[in-house]
């Protein structure tokens, strides 16, 4: 027989409430997630402060508005959509965009045991960044989620509104722009 009036506990010790589920859920994919989305507007922006500050205002509005999303497993391309506007927004009010960084190139340049090496991946880099730079902003952002965020077409497909076969069509053409650059250049 049960004893009326007496009350279980809502929780046990130890026990996970859903406010502390959905916070450590997304704990996680903030240490999933940030170093790409940073990656991305890093190499956008070039600036340090800037760019954390970015990301983490885009991790912010997803916190915010999680209870919007449809689709869990869209989480990434959502997230990259809301950075991407964020950045834009950013760009318009400092009226400045810079070319894609590939931040696996970076790490490389940071790591790298010989300093004359360094010096000429560098100038490499440089003179990439200056022919991506002159590209359509279109063309610059597939380069950059390409590359820095490291999503795959379908990803940048939706965050871009464009189809994926688009996306690919765009991305080899400035490949191929860019190859033809850096060979006229010598």
């Amino acid at each position: 027989m049960r004893n009326v009036g007496v009350h279980e506990p809502l929780s046990r010790p130890g026990d996970v409430t859903a406010g502390e589920r959905v916070f450590n859920d997304f704990a996680e994919r903030y240490r999933q997630y940030f170093p790409r989305v940073f990656a991305y507007v890093y190499g956008r922006i070039r600036e340090v402060q800037a760019a954390e500050d970015v990301a983490s205002e885009a991790f912010e509005r997803a916190f915010v508005k999680a209870d919007t999303l449809r689709h869990e497993e869209a989480f990434g391309t959502w997230l990259f959509t809301i950075a991407r506007n964020l950045l834009i927004s950013y760009c318009r009010k400092r009226n400045r965009f810079g070319g894609p960084v590939n931040s696996d190139l970076v790490d490389s340049l940071a790591t790298d045991d010989a300093p004359e090496d360094n010096l000429l991946e560098r100038e490499e880099v440089a003179k990439i960044m200056g022919h991506v730079r002159r590209f359509p902003r279109r063309e610059q952002d597939i380069i950059a989620l390409k590359f820095d965020a490291e999503l795959t077409n379908v990803q940048i497909a939706d965050i871009m509104n464009l189809s994926e076969s688009n996306v690919r069509v765009i991305l080899c053409r400035t490949l191929q722009k860019l190859r033809k650059a850096l060979q006229e250049e010598g």
